[in-house]
Parts: structure tokens; C-alpha cells; sequence
């Protein structure tokens, strides 16, 4: 392969990877290379294969442009987006570095966006690493298959994609990090929602062991599917195709038909409750497969096994995580106390006597707060809290927060909501869709919440300490991110004992009818 970037000044940033030579531009003092090849196109013979790495090229690389985005949902018309950016090189990574070169030795930090193993790709403006790099560090984004291209339970194709793409781009960065003055010794993987969900199933997956040294999950989705869940919703996606879930039936499916199929099963999975269980309640067709090989167990169950005894932890989750979701379903101050009651009856841990336990532990709770309550730690905080639990018990060490600060944006009304801590952790608090959260113009103090979980994020990944004292099971204290930040014990004690028993396993396939 041959490329040549004539067009580019010759004042650029240029550096050489194993592949070959790029060239990025420079931004507001940091070098930015962008679009950079991690793994060959995974199309063609190569679709729902795991990754290959990437050929070697002549000539300089332009690397100024993001990759295309891999095939997406139709959530937030990331469909369209996706779309309107041609060509097939889907796995691509993006670079930001304060001083570009082999002997600076900064700390590195690799993005992994969310978006419900759906949607996500890493040219969002949210997810630019400029003023993230400025305090410091390296950072890394890339993208990686969603839906069915990176987690469908496909016959013939290994289970996981989406996660052997993660590992691939991990691989990347352990290769080739100290061209752009990264230290491959001290790489911090962090993520929000899918993305910290998938930050915890790297801490199981072995192919992931030591690639990196430290790891920040916020707050982490918890659904992980058994295979024979997950083939089951594959089935059902190939089927809207009239097709069925094999590598020869799939592999010639343009990939925005196979996308569309997947949403169209994920708009109607409440027809497969009885046999997908929380997954379809939820509206969930895709989520990371314990399949006994990729990923072996669960997170937690890893760490209980001391999978992440040598991984330094930071995790956290935002107050109000369900409240923007239940906007986005029309449902805020609409809840019934019969939709409260199935919530309860569906999620709380025990079923019946769970919903007890929430009635009796928030008895002042209405429809509304109970029913936000439990979908918020059925889906994102419990799953996090344990996962600092989990790590601690096994003797190892990790770092628990809580963002409690409320949302300025859409008149105030969505709290300390889920994706809120995404424009304050990279500091683009006027860019993307979550700056929406932040309002038109950011105030003084979302700009130092911004600054003080800046300084945190980048403290930890470079020598471990966000700041605050790791997390123990007897003083449950962590970090309060508001107004005032603070250390102070697991505000959400209630919770914590509703759900202290609960082992979060595999979602299962619950029936055949």
C-alpha cells in the first residue's frame, strides 16, 4: 500500500508507527493524528472475523481525517451518520499528544466511547481528546463493531468482536504509543456505559492481560448475556432478513440492512419477554457473551477470582443515572404505580421481596423515584459499586466516586444524570450531545467540576492516586463530585443493602415460547 500526503505542510507532526509513516496536524499546542489503521478493514472475507492487523504502507500517511465509523443503529441518527462517511476502514484509532516523540514517557489514556453496544464511534466532537491531552497525558480513541457486526452470537464467528477490537487497539497502543510520547508501561483504559462496561470485561478477558495497568469504569452497564441469549436475539435478527444466524447466510448483508434488522428486533423485544427476560424489558439485544473463552465469567466474578489484583481501579457512577432515559422514553413525572410496581417486581434483586425492601428503604418514595431507583441500579450504579467491591474483597485496590452535581442543561430537570460525566471528564463542555447537559454556556462552576475531575482522571493514570483514599468495605468512602467536592461514606447506603447479596450473573435465555 502506498500513500503519499503531499498535501500536507511539512511543519506536521510526523511519526512512525510499525505500519508506516503518518502525518497529523497541530491543534490548539497539541500534535493530533487521526484515522490511523489499527486492523485490517473487516469486510469482505474478513467480516465477523476478530481483527487482523492492519498491512504496512509506503510513503506518508495523511492521518488528519477520523476513520469511518463501523455500522451503527439508528439511535440519535448515528445510522445516517455513519452512512455519510464512505469507506470500509472501520477500525481506526486517533491520537492527541502534548510532545510527540520517544523520550517523553507521558501517561497514556485510551477512550472507549458507550452507546449500549449499539451505537458509538469515536469522531464524536464529545470525544475530543485536546484539552484532555493539554493536562499531560496521551490520549487514545478508536472505534470498534457494535450490534450485530461486534457482538450478534453468529455461527462460525467468534463471540465478542466488539471486544477483540478493544484488545487489538490495546495491542496498538502497547506497539506503538512511544513514537507519540506515550509510556506503553502506564496505559489507563477508561470508558463510560457500554464503554465502562466494557472497560470491567477487559479486566476478565485474558487476552487483554497487561496491556494495561490501570483502569477507570464509569458507570458501567451490567448486562452480559449467555450465548445461548445472545444466539437466540441473533436468530431473531437474521430472521427480519429471513435469513439465518451463519457466517454464509450474513457475510454478503449489506451492513446498514443488518443494522436496520437489529434495530427493528430491539424495538420489539417486549414480544420475546418470556424468553429474554430483563434483556427485553430493557430493550437490550446486545451486550458482551460470557462464552467461556473471550470472556470467561463476569467482571465481578473475576475480580472475586483476583483477575484484577494487579489493575488499579477507579469507578463511579452519576446520582440520577435512569433519569435521562426516562426522558428519552417520554415517561419523566409520568410513571404509573403500576409501571413502578412490574420495574420493582422485574429488576430489584429477589423479585418480590426485593420490591419490599425498596418500598420499605425510601418509604417516602412515589412512582416516579421508585421506578428511576431501580433502573438506575439494576443497569449502572450497583454494577459499579460492586465492581469496586469486588476488587477490594480480592485484595486489590480501587477508587469509588459518585458525580452528584445536577445538570444545568434542558431547564434543570434531569439531576446527576447518566452520560453527564463524559463532557467533564474531557473538559468539552460546548461540543456533542452531552454538552447539552451543561447548558448553552458553561458556568464558572461546571468549568471547575470540569477541572477537578480533569485532574483526577489524569493524577490516576499517571502514579495511581485520584486523590481521595481507596475504597474498603467497612468505611464504604469515596468521592463526591458537586458544587463542593467531598470524601465522605457510599451516600447510597439503601441500596447498597438491597443489593449487597446480589451476584449479577449472566442474563439467561428464560424460555423457548
Amino acid at each position: 500500500m502506498t500513500v503519499v500526503a503531499s498535501e500536507l505542510s511539512g511543519s506536521d507532526p510526523e511519526v512512525r508507527v510499525v505500519a508506516g509513516v503518518v502525518r497529523g496536524s497541530r491543534e490548539a499546542g497539541v500534535a493530533v493524528f487521526r484515522g490511523i489503521p489499527f486492523a485490517e478493514p473487516p469486510v469482505g472475507a474478513l467480516r465477523f472475523a476478530a481483527p487482523r492487523p492492519v498491512r504496512g504502507w509506503d510513503g506518508v500517511r495523511a492521518a488528519v481525517a477520523y476513520g469511518p465509523p463501523p455500522p451503527q443503529g439508528g439511535h440519535f441518527g448515528m445510522d445516517a451518520l455513519a452512512l455519510d462517511a464512505a469507506g470500509d476502514d472501520w477500525l481506526t484509532v486517533n491520537v492527541w499528544s502534548p510532545a510527540p516523540g520517544p523520550d517523553a514517557g507521558l501517561p497514556v489514556m485510551v477512550w472507549i466511547q458507550g452507546g449500549a453496544y449499539t451505537i458509538g464511534m469515536s469522531g464524536l466532537p464529545e470525544y475530543d481528546g485536546g484539552r484532555l491531552a493539554r493536562d499531560g497525558v496521551v490520549v487514545v480513541t478508536f472505534n470498534y463493531r457494535v450490534g450485530l457486526e461486534g457482538f450478534g452470537q453468529i455461527e462460525g464467528a467468534p463471540a465478542n468482536r466488539g471486544l477483540l477490537d478493544q484488545v487489538a487497539a490495546l495491542e496498538w497502543v502497547r506497539d506503538n504509543i512511544k513514537a507519540f510520547g506515550g509510556d506503553p508501561d502506564r496505559v489507563t483504559v477508561f470508558g463510560q456505559s457500554a464503554g465502562g462496561g466494557s472497560v470491567a470485561a477487559l479486566l476478565a478477558v485474558p487476552r487483554a492481560a497487561r496491556l494495561f495497568g490501570r483502569a477507570v469504569a464509569q458507570s458501567v452497564q451490567g448486562t452480559f448475556f449467555a450465548p445461548e441469549l445472545a444466539a437466540d436475539i441473533a436468530s431473531a435478527c437474521a430472521a427480519e432478513l429471513g435469513l439465518q444466524p451463519t457466517i454464509a447466510d450474513l457475510r454478503t448483508v449489506e451492513p446498514e440492512r443488518l443494522s436496520a434488522a437489529g434495530d427493528a428486533v430491539g424495538a420489539k423485544m417486549d414480544r420475546w419477554a418470556d424468553r429474554w427476560g430483563r434483556a427485553a424489558h430493557r430493550s437490550i439485544p446486545f451486550s458482551p457473551v460470557v462464552d467461556g473463552d473471550v470472556l470467561p465469567v463476569t467482571p465481578w466474578q473475576a475480580l472475586a477470582d483476583g483477575a484484577g489484583r494487579d489493575i488499579e481501579l477507579l469507578v463511579g457512577h452519576t446520582r440520577d443515572e435512569q433519569r435521562l432515559l426516562t426522558a428519552l422514553d417520554g415517561l419523566l413525572g409520568q410513571v404509573t404505580p403500576d409501571q413502578a410496581a412490574t420495574a420493582l417486581r422485574l429488576f430489584a434483586p429477589g423479585g418480590q421481596d426485593g420490591a419490599r425492601r425498596y418500598h420499605d428503604g425510601f418509604p417516602a418514595a412515589g412512582p416516579d423515584e421508585l421506578y428511576e431507583l431501580v433502573h438506575s441500579d439494576w443497569l449502572f450504579r450497583m454494577p459499579s459499586l460492586h465492581l469496586a467491591q469486588a476488587q477490594t474483597t480480592a485484595g486489590g485496590r480501587a477508587h469509588l466516586y459518585e458525580l452528584t452535581w445536577p445538570a444545568p442543561g434542558m431547564g434543570g430537570i434531569l439531576g446527576a444524570c447518566h452520560g453527564l460525566d463524559v463532557p467533564l471528564v474531557f473538559g468539552n463542555l460546548d461540543r456533542g450531545q452531552p454538552a447539552l447537559l451543561i447548558g448553552e454556556a458553561p458556568s464558572p462552576e461546571a468549568e471547575a467540576l470540569s477541572a477537578s475531575m480533569r485532574a483526577a482522571w489524569t493524577a490516576f493514570a499517571t502514579h495511581g492516586d485520584p486523590g481521595w483514599p481507596a475504597y474498603d468495605t467497612e468505611r464504604c468512602l469515596l468521592q463526591l463530585f458537586d458544587t463542593r467536592p467531598s470524601v465522605t461514606a457510599y451516600p447510597e447506603e439503601t441500596s447498597r443493602l438491597i443489593w449487597q447479596n446480589h451476584p449479577f450473573p449472566v442474563l439467561p435465555l428464560t424460555g423457548r415460547g
